[in-house]
């Protein structure tokens, strides 16, 4: 039977849509004997074009994206070496081999069909065997065959329904597969992105510690704005938060880069204008373009708690807000632009006083820049925010409770989903509560070296942001 001209098309093997024409690859040493396209084409009801081929080099030249279906004789004399290494060279896509292997005893009877399997991983596989072997039957399928047929029962009929139900069986097959890898592929972004996120140092601080992030990408656990909060050794408290232009992967990368480095410049004992110029230096080397930038806030709060140092770098002022009066924001003024902007910026320190109870909110602009109800074009704004965190104090919450309430607020006047990377970070002080705690120490009880060493990580895990859902 002459073999029609290889015609290829954009649908990959066994992808084929319901009803399309058909290809089939007959591989046999006496194809004469096999059943013709005119007659599978009247019981298929759609043409039906067969390729013979009497061996398998034959067969690799003959194997194109547009063969739907490979229809194996079991009995084909298996293949030489030589013969089998350079037609899987040459038609083999690079694709991993994640096939079972043959049962003992079974290998030489499927040589062919493990050949056949390996230079087409994305083609159906009918094998054709003899009526008394069903066990070999049975074993070519669990190896990675899509069905079989019995040579004595072979008819045009038949013939045409194991032909689909193969090419439909290999077509949901791969289809699985994919689906499986895309999981395991965003189950280990997952846990590389959760474990990217800080975990504050604030061992021996007398202050309370609560945060929230929301990335603004679909189905991502991080997003360009970043956050963190140190504790040095000499009391100091650290803390920064920060924004990198952009939404995608790369401004998430950054995002952590800078993050990252700005834990390790404050512990070495930089702060101020000369922390912040190094930061840019690091921008500058590590960004995929001269228009990426980074804004910045970072705050150190004195040991006593009372007094911090303020550096802005065109990043949105924090809110402070005082015992028994309404939260404000702090100056804005002396701030220096975002970072990777200007060569030779600089960004002075301004001195605030916080008092002896207090707490500092600190934000990314995904919090302000929500729209105030759906559809309209109205910002939250920070006159927004700030009027929204003081209804809230009033209403006598504080820390997660009061994050909690903000997010979800922004959430509900925005109409949905922020599309913005949304970071809030909260530290705050509280005298009764720092003298609770200085009486609960000075009570004298049982000490279990081991109890407390193998709480102390638990307790570092414990303050790591609840991450919100896309």
């Amino acid at each position: 039977m002459p073999v029609p001209v290889p015609q290829q098309r954009g649908v990959p093997a066994a992808e084929t849509p319901h009803g399309a024409d058909l290809t089939v690859l007959v591989i046999e040493d006496d194809p004469a004997g096999s059943i013709t396209g005119p007659e599978l084409s009247a019981a298929a009801g759609t043409r039906v074009r067969i390729r013979t081929a009497r061996n398998l080099t034959e067969a690799g030249r003959l194997l194109t994206d547009d063969v739907d279906c490979i229809l194996l004789d079991l009995a084909l004399p298996v293949p030489t070496t030589n013969a089998t290494a350079t037609t899987a060279t040459t038609t083999a896509p690079a694709a991993p081999d994640h096939r079972p292997e043959p049962a003992p005893g079974r290998a030489d009877e499927l040589a062919v069909l493990t050949h056949v399997l390996r230079i087409a991983p994305l083609h159906a596989v009918l094998v054709l065997t003899a009526q008394d072997d069903t066990e070999l039957a049975a074993e070519a399928v669990r190896v990675g065959a899509q069905d079989y047929l019995f040579r004595g029962e072979l008819d045009a009929r038949v013939l045409s329904r194991a032909i689909r139900y193969a090419v439909e069986r290999k077509r949901a097959d791969l289809a699985q597969h994919q689906l499986t890898e895309s999981g395991l592929r965003a189950q280990e972004n997952a846990r590389l992105e959760r474990g990217l996120l800080p975990t504050p140092l604030l061992d021996g601080s007398d202050l309370s510690f609560a945060a929230r992030y929301r990335p603004g990408r679909s189905r991502a656990l991080l997003g360009g704005d970043f956050y963190d909060t140190v504790r040095t050794p000499d009391g100091t408290v650290h803390a920064m938060i920060g924004d990198v232009c952009g939404h995608g992967p790369d401004e998430a990368a950054l995002g952590v880069e800078l993050r990252i480095a700005w834990r390790a410049l404050t512990l070495a004992g930089l702060c101020g204008d000369q922390l912040l110029s190094t930061l840019q230096q690091v921008l500058e080397h590590e960004r995929q373009s001269e228009e990426i930038f980074a804004t910045l806030c970072t705050v150190d709060i004195a040991p006593d708690g009372r007094r911090a140092g303020l550096c802005l770098a065109g990043h949105p002022a924090p809110l402070l807000a005082r015992h028994g009066r309404p939260a404000r924001l702090l100056p804005y003024e002396d701030g220096g632009p975002a970072l990777g902007l200007l060569p030779r910026a600089r960004w002075p320190r301004r001195q605030v006083e916080l008092g002896a109870e207090w707490s500092l909110m600190m934000y990314t602009d995904g919090l302000i820049e929500g729209r105030v109800g759906a559809g309209s074009s109205q910002r939250l704004g920070q006159d927004g925010m700030v009027a929204m965190v003081n209804s809230r104090l009033e209403q006598g919450l504080a820390g997660e409770e009061l994050l909690e309430a903000a997010v979800a607020e922004v959430r509900e006047l925005n109409g949905g989903e922020l599309t913005d990377d949304v970071a809030v970070l909260l530290l705050g002080r509280d005298p009764e509560r720092i003298r609770r705690r200085g009486r609960s120490a000075s009570r004298p009880g049982p000490v279990s070296t081991a109890s407390s060493t193998a709480t102390a990580p638990a307790a570092a895990s414990a303050q790591r942001p609840p991450l919100y859902g896309p």
